[in-house]
């Protein structure tokens, strides 16, 4: 397999993984291309690379600095921006974790705290109260693994993980 070859490949599975964790495949191939990229890139480079319309581009470069994955770029003599991916996998994963808590766990632990306060009488209202709080304390220890691997440094954390992983499934 020749390298083009090869990064068309890469882009196009960074793209569909992208989709299943439910990110836009565009954004997701984006992010590929320039993760790969040994350069910063223009927005029309990515345009061309990946055959998408301004509007797409920009949309998903906007989208993918608001993630923190990408940033700006300038070069001397150019009145293009030019954008450029972090390329350490470990700060990659740690933003991912730190995005999704933000924009996904939060929420839910808020209505989770509401839903909570409901008055339980009567045997549903009590068993609704009761996986509310099941839920609750679900996603409160959910929180607190994501915010220690957020946290971590280092990607120990993460091989240790991985290596529990691995070792449960010895178990079974």
């Amino acid at each position: 397999m020749q390298l083009e070859e090869a990064k068309a490949n890469f882009i196009q599975e960074w793209g569909t993984l992208g989709s299943k964790w439910g990110i836009n495949r565009t954004m997701a191939q984006v992010h590929a291309l320039l993760l790969i990229s040994p350069e910063s890139l223009s927005a029309d480079n990515i345009m061309e690379e990946l055959n998408i319309s301004r509007g797409n581009a920009n949309m998903n470069l906007r989208a993918l600095i608001d993630w923190g994955l990408i940033r700006k770029a300038r070069k001397p003599g150019e009145r293009k921006e030019f954008f450029y991916a972090e390329k350490d996998l470990w700060k990659v994963a740690r933003q991912v974790m730190k995005e999704r808590k933000r924009r996904e766990l939060e929420p839910l632990q808020q209505v989770l705290d509401e839903l909570k306060r409901v008055e339980a009488v009567e045997p549903e209202e009590i068993e609704f109260k009761k996986m509310m709080m099941d839920l609750s304390e679900f996603t409160n220890t959910a929180e607190y693994a994501l915010d220690r691997m957020i946290q971590s440094e280092q990607k120990w954390m993460f091989d240790t993980f991985i290596k529990f992983l691995g070792q449960k499934n010895k178990d079974n």
